[in-house]
């Protein structure tokens, strides 16, 4: 569909389309997802692995390259949602991995390997001490357990709409909708389903870049306060900075309250910077959760924090526990992540690569009369189709889902895997992309500011609805 109006043509019939033609392409991939429904929920292994029209599935990857069930080739910028910074079957990581299996895969006992990881993520974040995870979710359970058992206190804040996992402590505050979020001076702390109220009620709500609002949660339940967690990168509302001296303040503000600082860096960290949103805005929290891209591609998480913090841990108060925790073959693919992969020099051409996908996708909607905005910041970067930068959750709520559905399905049938549903469409580059890579996206995304356009006035209407309070 080119640029010229068509009144009777409308967004859904845009989606309609794509979806057909997606449908069309995937036939083997049609097949193995109603076979799994018969065992598995859904057809899947996960719920976040569903999308419209169907689920993707996937037969094997190689560098920035994935091939579905079909054997059909894709720009992956899904990248496992943000895990795979070091490519698909990277050399370093294979290699690693194979030359440990065949030494025994478990143990529950450490190996030499722990000892270089912690030794490379104490340098990277400056924090000294490090235990290990299987997941974000296990590291950020851990983080409110610690903060709890060191400070004998109950209530934790959190940002509104941040994910920190699903375990009963974080799953409070997710929404899709702005009249499920209550006043803005005191959200509803709603828990996720088969949470009891109980949980929801031990913390407390607080937007992104809000130091005002901060404050005055701290002067009203003074003493009450176990702890603060964060993303210091807000990554599940596209990605949102922090604002200047935002992260100072929470610092300050913390310090001034006796109040322990966790940093959720299982989206940023080893992804944004070469010691994550810790070293790149330079504040360091009392704790930091990683995960994700820390295992190249192999189920790993970490906590790190200070002496103090940690001492908890060593002297029993709390006790860090988890069979596969620090599992040979994890950490020798942690290693292999850290010390030939993942270099401080990688991140620089990541980030130049990002720019030139961002600047390039601005350009093809402006041309075509939509407005955007979009961040990048190393191998992690966005478009985002509206008007205004968005600085906190309530305000990303405002943000038309359909136009970036169009533009999953759109990016897929031109041969771009992104991750589904992420109304921003974030991406996440590896170590293997190329220029090509990202001027695949760079033309599909043009592809959808001319079907956009085709809709006249109605157009405008997608690209700045909502307001922001």
């Amino acid at each position: 569909m080119g640029r010229q109006s068509h009144d009777d043509v409308s967004l859904d019939d845009l989606v309609r389309g794509e979806e057909l033609l997606f449908l069309q392409r995937m036939p083997k991939t049609i097949e193995l997802w109603e076979r799994a429904q018969r065992s598995m929920p859904g057809g899947v292994c996960t719920s976040w692995s569903s999308s419209r029209p169907v689920p993707v599935w996937v037969s094997h990857g190689r560098g920035a390259h994935v091939w579905d069930a079909d054997g059909t080739e894709y720009v992956d910028v899904h990248g496992g949602y943000g895990v795979n910074v070091v490519g698909h079957a990277n050399p370093a990581v294979v290699r690693a991995v194979q030359d440990r299996v065949t030494q025994g895969t478990h143990f529950a006992q450490p190996t030499e390997d722990a000892i270089y990881v912690a030794e490379a993520l104490a340098a990277r974040f400056g924090l000294p001490q490090w235990r290990f995870t299987n997941s974000g979710t296990e590291a950020t359970m851990d983080a409110f357990h610690l903060m709890r058992a060191i400070s004998g206190r109950k209530l934790v804040i959190k940002i509104e709409g941040t994910y920190h996992g699903h375990h009963d402590s974080a799953m409070v505050s997710i929404f899709r909708h702005q009249d499920l979020l209550g006043p803005v001076d005191d959200p509803f702390r709603v828990p996720g389903p088969g949470v009891a109220q109980e949980m929801a009620d031990m913390l407390r709500i607080v937007p992104f870049n809000d130091l005002t609002a901060l404050e005055r949660v701290l002067d009203r339940h003074r003493g009450q306060i176990a702890g603060l967690i964060l993303e210091p990168m807000m990554m599940n509302a596209g990605i949102i900075p922090p604002q200047p001296g935002y992260l100072r303040g929470v610092r300050e503000l913390t310090r001034a309250h006796g109040v322990l600082l966790a940093f959720d860096e299982v989206k940023t960290g080893l992804v944004v910077d070469w010691g994550g949103a810790t070293r790149l805005f330079g504040v360091t929290p009392d704790i930091v959760c990683l995960a994700k891209a820390l295992g190249g591609g192999v189920p790993c998480g970490a906590i790190g924090g200070t002496d103090e913090v940690m001492g908890a841990i060593r002297d029993g108060r709390y006790d860090q526990i988890g069979t596969f925790n620090g599992n040979p073959l994890t950490m020798a693919a942690a290693r292999a992540t850290l010390e030939q992969v993942l270099t401080a020099d990688v991140y620089g051409r990541a980030e130049a690569l990002g720019r030139r996908m961002l600047t390039g996708s601005q350009a093809a909607l402006s041309a075509a009369g939509q407005p955007s905005y979009g961040e990048v910041f190393g191998f992690k970067g966005s478009v985002v189709f509206h008007d205004r930068p968005a600085t906190n959750y309530r305000e990303f709520l405002g943000i038309s889902t359909g136009v970036s559905h169009l533009h999953f399905l759109v990016q897929h049938n031109g041969g771009v895997f992104l991750p589904p549903w992420g109304k921003s469409e974030s991406w996440t580059l590896s170590v293997a992309h190329s220029d090509d890579d990202g001027d695949r996206y760079i033309g599909n995304v043009a592809r959808v500011a001319e079907m956009v356009a085709g809709l006249g006035d109605r157009s405008s209407e997608l690209f700045t609805a909502g307001s922001y309070s």
